[in-house]
C-alpha cells in the first residue's frame, strides 16, 4: 500500500474523480431542473443509455465526435419527449413512466445495437472526443492535470453549473421553474404555463442526461457496451437528494461519486490481492446508501415533486 504515499497517485485520483465524475454531473444538472419543476425523473438512467447509444453511432457513422454528441443530446431528448408526454400531458404516474422508460431503453439500445454491428467479438470503436489542454494552465503543478488537461465536455460541466446557478436564482424563468416546483397552482393563476415550463425542464433533463451517456461512450470507453449506463442514472437521483437541489452542491456531491469510482478502479489495479474485488466493486453504490440515508430526512424537496397538474381539476 506504499502507492498511497505518492503524489502521482493523488493526482491522478483527482483527475479520474473529475472526468468519471462529468456524466454524473451532467445527468444530475438535468434531473435537478426537471425536480425543480416538479417532475422525478427516474427515466434518467434510460436517457443516458439511449444517449451513449446515439453519440456512439453519430461518431462513427460521420468521422465526427461532436455529431456523436449531438446525436447523443437528440437520442436524449427524444426519450425526454416521450416522458414528458405519459407524465405532463397525460399526468401518469412518474415513477411507473420513468421505470417504462429505463426499460424501454435498455431493450432498445441492445436491440439496436446487435442489428447494426451484430454478434461479435471484435467491439466497433468510433472517433472519441480528444483531452483539451489549456495553455499555461494546464502546465500548472498539480492544479493543471487535475482541471486543465480534461475532455471539453468536463469544461461545459463547470460552464453549465454556473449557467444553471444564474438561470435559477437570477431570471424570470429560473423564478417560474421554482414556482411551478412549489406551488404550481399559483403559479398559473399569476400566468406561468405550468406544462409549458415543466416540458422544458425534462426536455432540458433528456438533452443532458443523453450528453453525459454519449461522455461515456466518446470520452471514457470509446466504444458502446449494453446498460454501459451502469447505475449512474440512479446515483444522479442520489447526487440531487443529497445536493438539496442546488447547482453547487451537485458540483461537488458528483465530484464525490467521481472519486469513489476512481479510487475502486486504482485500488483493483494496484491492491487487487489486499482488497476483495468485490467490496471495490461497490464503493460507488454503497456510497449512493449511506449519502440518501444520511441526509433524506433533512432535506426538503419541491414541495408539487411528482405531483402532476391537471388545470381542469382546479
Amino acid at each position: 500500500m506504499d502507492f498511497l504515499l505518492s503524489d502521482v497517485f493523488w493526482i491522478g485520483l483527482m483527475a479520474a474523480a473529475v472526468r468519471l465524475a462529468t456524466p454524473i454531473l451532467l445527468a444530475s444538472l438535468g434531473e435537478m431542473l426537471a425536480e425543480r419543476a416538479g417532475v422525478l425523473n427516474i427515466g434518467v438512467e434510460g436517457m443516458m443509455l439511449i444517449g451513449a447509444l446515439g453519440g456512439f453511432l453519430g461518431s462513427q457513422g460521420t468521422g465526427s465526435p461532436w455529431v456523436g454528441v449531438l446525436a447523443g443530446m437528440v437520442a436524449g431528448l427524444l426519450l425526454a419527449t416521450l416522458f414528458a408526454y405519459l407524465t405532463i400531458t397525460l399526468a401518469a404516474d412518474q415513477i411507473v413512466a420513468g421505470i417504462m422508460v429505463n426499460l424501454l431503453a435498455i431493450g432498445v439500445t441492445g436491440f439496436g445495437h446487435r442489428v447494426i454491428f451484430g454478434m461479435t467479438t471484435v467491439i466497433p470503436s468510433a472517433p472519441p472526443l480528444v483531452d483539451w489542454h489549456i495553455p499555461l494552465l494546464g502546465d500548472i503543478p498539480v492544479l493543471g492535470p487535475i482541471l486543465f488537461q480534461q475532455n471539453p465536455l468536463v469544461y461545459l460541466g463547470f460552464v453549465l453549473v454556473l449557467a444553471c446557478w444564474f438561470m435559477l436564482f437570477r431570471t424570470t424563468w429560473g423564478l417560474k421553474i421554482r414556482a411551478v416546483g412549489e406551488h404550481p397552482l399559483a403559479a398559473d393563476s399569476l400566468g406561468v404555463s405550468v406544462h409549458q415550463v415543466r416540458y422544458a425542464a425534462v426536455l432540458a433533463c433528456g438533452a443532458l442526461a443523453g450528453v453525459g451517456g454519449a461522455f461515456l461512450s466518446l470520452g471514457q470507453l470509446n466504444m458502446f457496451v449494453e446498460e454501459m449506463s451502469a447505475g449512474r442514472g440512479f446515483i444522479a437521483l442520489a447526487v440531487v437528494i443529497f445536493a438539496r437541489w442546488h447547482p453547487v452542491g451537485v458540483l461537488g456531491v458528483s465530484v464525490l461519486f467521481g472519486a469513489a469510482e476512481a479510487l475502486q478502479f486504482r485500488l483493483q489495479a494496484q491492491a487487487a490481492e489486499e482488497i476483495p474485488f468485490q467490496f471495490l466493486a461497490i464503493l460507488p453504490y454503497l456510497l449512493t446508501v449511506i449519502a440518501l440515508v444520511s441526509i433524506v430526512r433533512r432535506s426538503v424537496q419541491p414541495a408539487a415533486l411528482t405531483h402532476p397538474y391537471i388545470k381542469e381539476r382546479h
